[in-house]
């Protein structure tokens, strides 16, 4: 068990190498209850995240539609990364990690006054992901035949209220699945059932190998205050248009992307049998950067990271040198993410 982000989290209930194959071959089953569900409600709701966050909510038009976004200080500086769901026209339930848990309540409800908003943390909510090929299938066997209808027609990055639980296909993984909302009461015999099933149970260790394989950032190593989406990876969750829309930070970003070149996000494949780790300088003939996320991806069998370098060393194909042990090693720079679906799409 470790601490992380002030909860006791398993880092693997056995095997983290076997936890990381359940979910790219069968299904895993992941408490992530320690992510934040916060609900927005009030008749100037949509007006209020249209200014909180960098992508627009405008472009959710239908209920149970699903939006990925940072939310940024007035100096571009990331505060979060999250998931924003309209639920409907006055009630839009916000995902955030748990790290950022209290200092996100305490920016949203700042900014809330000015529209007349409520911001409620659901804290008698339980979260768990069911990620996997064989993942929706398990959850649907274990819902009413109507639910479980409902709940495998939902399109990809949907959910859906199914009586007291909200289900969305969204996930952590690059894989299918349901991160699937319930009354904390309801968690336990969820989890059970989904274990008695044949899910595996996986822990903090495989969610980080899997994530990084599928090129997802992970907040406070990949991303943080200190850092822009534009130098992040994560430029396309920015919604520039309309030009008229004033969210917060957009001055910064729009200087930043003007002004061109500084620092990008790129994805790194290491030839040499070593490891890739957080912090290791990668040298570039346009400068150094360091590695962010770095580990063994167990499904291309050798080291992947996502690093931060000059710009101009960002294309992919190029060859970098990271430190490792003290050891100048290359490495190729490749565009996340790595895996997606149980297919490898890097030439490894």
């Amino acid at each position: 068990m470790v601490d992380f982000g002030g909860w006791d989290m398993p880092l693997n209930y056995g095997s983290q190498i076997e936890e990381h194959h359940a979910v790219r071959r069968h299904a895993g089953v992941f408490d992530v209850s320690h992510m934040g569900v916060v609900d927005v409600h009030g008749a100037r709701a949509r007006e209020y995240l249209r200014q909180l966050l960098a992508n627009d909510v405008a472009r959710l038009t239908r209920p149970g539609k699903a939006l990925y976004s940072c939310m940024l200080r007035e100096d571009g500086g990331i505060l979060d990364d999250l998931i924003v769901y309209f639920m409907d026209p006055h009630w839009y339930r916000v995902v955030v990690n748990a790290g950022t848990r209290a200092s996100d309540l305490a920016w949203m409800r700042e900014h809330a006054a000015a529209f007349a908003v409520e911001v409620r943390e659901r804290s008698d909510l339980a979260m768990l992901a069911v990620q996997g090929p064989e993942a929706r299938a398990h959850l649907a066997a274990l819902l009413p035949p109507a639910q479980a209808q409902a709940a495998l027609a939902l399109p990809v990055f949907c959910g859906a209220e199914l009586g007291a639980w909200f289900v969305a296909r969204t996930g952590y993984t690059g894989e299918d699945g349901f991160e699937v909302v319930v009354p904390v009461a309801e968690v336990a015999a969820l989890w059970n059932g989904l274990c008695a099933a044949g899910v595996a149970p996986c822990g903090l260790a495989a969610r980080d190998t899997l994530r990084l394989e599928a090129g997802m950032n992970l907040y406070g190593s990949d991303m943080d205050t200190g850092n822009q989406p534009l130098e992040s990876g994560l430029e396309w969750t920015i919604a520039f248009d309309p030009a008229e829309r004033a969210f917060i930070g957009r001055p910064a970003l729009e200087s930043a992307r003007a002004a061109g070149g500084g620092m990008k996000l790129v994805g790194l494949l290491l030839d040499d049998r070593a490891v890739m780790r957080s912090h290791q300088r990668v040298v570039t003939p346009a400068g150094e950067g360091s590695v962010t996320s770095g580990t063994f991806a167990p499904t291309l069998a050798r080291s992947i990271a996502l690093a931060r370098v000059p710009a101009a060393a960002a294309a992919a194909g190029g060859i970098v040198q990271v430190e490792v042990r003290g050891r100048l090693l290359p490495a190729r720079v490749v565009r996340p993410p790595f895996v997606r679906h149980g297919r490898v799409l890097v030439d490894a």
